[in-house]
């Protein structure tokens, strides 16, 4: 499941704006690389929407099935707020419906009447390969 934390305007090539919902998942707890020490953290992802200022804000704190997963892209340069610093990023996160999270199954048929022949299983419980 993910929920719609937020939204934020944008804007397109044109001038028009349009408005995002930014989703973010559950908790997952992160062993930092530097101090070994575990933090809690979430994906986060945007989406864009068809949605007005007004719907997007009553929008806040919806569930919806799917998650949010890491898709491998063409690098891009990303600046840390908090430091200024640069990084140079290859993947991004997205969000993903239940159905491309979960593997399809696939239905399995069963001829009708089938019989096994118990003559390959063995009858005094000591496994004996076969010649």
């Amino acid at each position: 499941m993910v929920r719609i934390i937020n939204y934020k305007e944008r804007f397109k090539d044109d001038g028009t704006s349009f408005f995002v919902l930014e989703l973010q998942g559950g908790i997952e707890m992160v062993k930092s690389k530097a101090t070994g020490n575990f933090y809690a953290t979430a994906k986060r992802a945007y989406i864009p929407s068809t949605f007005d200022e007004d719907v997007c804000s009553a929008l806040i704190g919806t569930e919806m099935a799917g998650s949010i997963i890491k898709e491998d892209c063409e690098p891009f340069t990303y600046a840390i707020k908090e430091t200024g610093e640069e990084v140079t990023l290859n993947h991004r996160w997205i969000y993903v419906t239940e159905d491309a999270v979960k593997p399809k199954q696939q239905a399995v048929k069963y001829e009708k009447n089938v019989m096994a022949n118990s003559d390959v299983f063995s009858k005094n419980g000591i496994l004996e390969h076969a010649e």
